[in-house]
């Protein structure tokens, strides 16, 4: 993006999707006042192609393919229940064009659960990068089919996307491709300020001031750095780190085991708290799986905390699963905000609203300045949740319980 300080007034925010309402947060949050179904039609011809127009308003003759004239135009793109990922792929392309072609100065993309990232390497060494040598079982996993998310990316570089924001994307082989091919505009937002606030300020788990009694997780190695960095800013001299080995024996069972880098033994965490971080979860079998391996602890209350959760029928079943106490999520994917995706879930299930964070890191990234928002994120829980029934909450939960009391207690 341009050095120079982008003015509100040079910002328009708009989703993919028809009245999206996380796009609206956060254009609200960025603070567009004008309505985003008054900034961009969502056309479809009657032979179902797709066309998106920038709404032109009144202005006259020498505005017309100017209407976006040195503005920068954020798109944010969130799945739906109703437009296949697929199809909301395709329309980030076209309003990037539509943009572009009517004159913006630049364009965002903001996808905070990135698509295509799960097919982030091809059949052979060239497509894709990895920490470690591939094998021929990895290679053999793509065989015939296309290295998707970099087609994705170059997609989004040739329709007119300059800039792309997603959140804690799991892949080195995705990021290390997004780098490359938008030339160091590709961010990958972190979420550990959002973690490290709720688990210190909230009743979700229960630990001394110095720590003592609370134990984080690393699932697998994929999810170590980011647990080892959490564990890190969380700054509890007191607290605890394990780290859990997951070995495939087949297509959807594996076995979980301590790994021997682990820096607390078992025996030396019986009792305490826990809580197990991953960047996302699908089917939900390693998650329960390593939920009842850490049964044996016998712990105090045992947590399960990931940024990206597809509810998935699968999924949701496993999930509510006795050995896990409590799931911790954001609403990356919009639809876990919905009581009947969470299903038998709305009983131990809280949603970190992130619309807030990520407009906040979307002004630093456009240099637009930051006006210093008190919160972080909002809360969503349903009121069949056991720790809203008790009016559990901390103080930081408190202002947010008084400030979205309909949301929190509407099922």
């Amino acid at each position: 993006m341009s050095s120079a300080v982008l003015r509100p007034n040079n910002l328009v925010v708009v989703g993919n999707s028809s009245d999206n309402p996380f796009a609206i947060d956060v254009a609200y949050a960025m603070g567009q006042r004008e309505d985003i179904a008054d900034l961009i039609s969502m056309k479809t011809f009657a032979n179902s192609e797709f066309c998106p127009r920038f709404i032109c308003g009144t202005r006259g003759r020498s505005h017309i393919g100017r209407r976006l004239a040195g503005k920068t135009v954020v798109i944010v793109s969130t799945s739906s229940r109703v437009v296949s990922r697929q199809n909301l792929a395709m329309r980030n392309m076209l309003i990037a064009r539509s943009a572009k072609e009517n004159g913006a100065q630049s364009v965002a993309l903001l996808e905070p659960d990135l698509y295509y990232s799960a097919q982030d390497r091809g059949a052979n060494h060239e497509l894709g990068s990895t920490l470690s040598s591939r094998r021929e079982q990895d290679l053999k996993k793509f065989d015939g089919q296309p290295f998707t998310a970099k087609l994705y990316a170059e997609m989004l570089k040739l329709s007119g996307v300059d800039t792309v924001v997603t959140t804690h994307n799991h892949s080195y082989s995705v990021q290390s491709m997004f780098s490359e091919v938008f030339g160091g505009q590709f961010h990958n937002l972190i979420p550990y300020e959002i973690y490290k606030d709720y688990l210190l300020n909230s009743n979700i788990v229960s630990h001394a001031e110095d720590g003592e009694g609370l134990v984080l997780c690393a699932p697998d190695r994929g999810a170590r750095e980011f647990v080892r960095e959490m564990f890190r800013r969380l700054d509890l001299p007191k607290a605890r780190f394990i780290l859990l080995n997951k070995t495939r024996t087949g297509e959807r069972k594996v076995k979980i085991s301590l790994d021997e880098e682990s820096v607390s033994a078992f025996d030396s965490i019986s009792g305490h708290d826990i809580v197990l971080f991953d960047d996302m979860v699908r089917t939900g079998s390693t998650v329960v799986k390593s939920c009842q391996f850490l049964k044996q602890l016998n712990p105090g209350r045992l947590i399960f905390a990931v940024t990206h959760f597809y509810a998935s029928d699968e999924g949701r079943e496993k999930m509510a699963h006795v050995a896990i106490d409590e799931i911790l999520t954001l609403n990356t994917l919009p639809t876990v905000l919905n009581r009947d995706v969470q299903g038998r879930l709305r009983r131990k299930m809280v949603v970190l609203k992130i619309e807030k964070w990520l407009a906040s890191n979307l002004r630093t990234i456009l240099n637009m300045g930051n006006p210093g928002e008190d919160s972080l994120y909002q809360i969503d829980m349903s009121s069949k949740n056991p720790r809203f029934s008790r009016k559990i909450w901390g103080n930081s939960e408190l202002s947010e319980l008084r400030e979205e009391r309909e949301i929190l207690g509407s099922e």
